[in-house]
């Protein structure tokens, strides 16, 4: 039997996302007011945004996210560190970080381990923890690679794993991927992310084990949902 969901109860699962590098003020205020009307969870943007965002959303129950190292995850520790800082102090909530592809792929676990533990300890040294969700852009790593993403991730005891950026060519979230990164890091949750664009995909990668969606076709999906558009 599949989830079964009220339209509130969905738009509070759902991370209202703009990760385009030509986005303005205009659209994130756009983003914003949306994510107000509707209730998602939260509204997800490039750090440059995070500030902003932070005003827009004051006071009410929609959360901050900001996302680093976006899309190819290969900055330097230390980068990811002064970026997760920088959103922290910006007001962000939950981080969303693309983890090293090269370490997962490689695999080099001592490094991958090493970065995710780092950017973790600015995360968890906030009152309340600020959540942090590791990328691991999951269509362009093989099975194995996938695997040793995950345990690492839940080693280092990582909020969320997520399936990918929507930005990488070898494409986007997929059920048999959410099922695989579940099973592999039971301790973690799953976001997916990436073509999620209907009603009926939010429904399958739920169904599949999901406990959050990341989508910028988060009114559109509502909209279906409310009108029962579930094909």
């Amino acid at each position: 039997m599949g989830v079964q969901l009220s339209a509130g109860e969905l738009a509070g699962l759902i991370d209202h996302t703009l990760l385009d590098g030509l986005a303005t003020k205009q659209q994130i205020t756009r983003l914003c007011q949306e994510a107000l009307a509707w209730k998602f969870h939260t509204v997800c943007a490039n750090g440059r945004w995070t500030g902003f965002i932070a005003e827009q959303l004051h006071r009410s129950n929609v959360k901050v996210g900001s996302v680093i190292s976006l899309p190819l995850g290969a900055d330097a520790t230390s980068v990811k560190v002064a970026a997760a800082r920088q959103a922290v102090f910006d007001g962000a909530d939950e981080i969303d970080m693309v983890a090293d592809l090269a370490a997962i792929i490689e695999p080099d676990r001592h490094y991958l381990l090493n970065q995710l533990k780092a950017v973790l300890k600015v995360c968890r040294s906030m009152r309340p923890p600020v959540i942090l969700k590791v990328i691991i852009e999951s269509a362009a790593l093989t099975r194995e690679q996938k695997i040793f993403a995950c345990e690492i991730a839940q080693q280092c005891g990582v909020d969320f794993l997520k399936t990918s950026t929507g930005l990488n060519p070898a494409g986007g979230a997929t059920v048999e991927d959410v099922m695989l990164m579940k099973q592999s890091a039971p301790g973690c949750k799953i976001k997916a992310a990436g073509g999620i664009k209907t009603a009926a995909d939010v429904l399958e990668m739920l169904n599949a084990g999901a406990e959050r969606i990341g989508t910028s076709s988060a009114v559109e999906i509502m909209n279906q949902f409310k009108a029962g558009q579930l094909q």
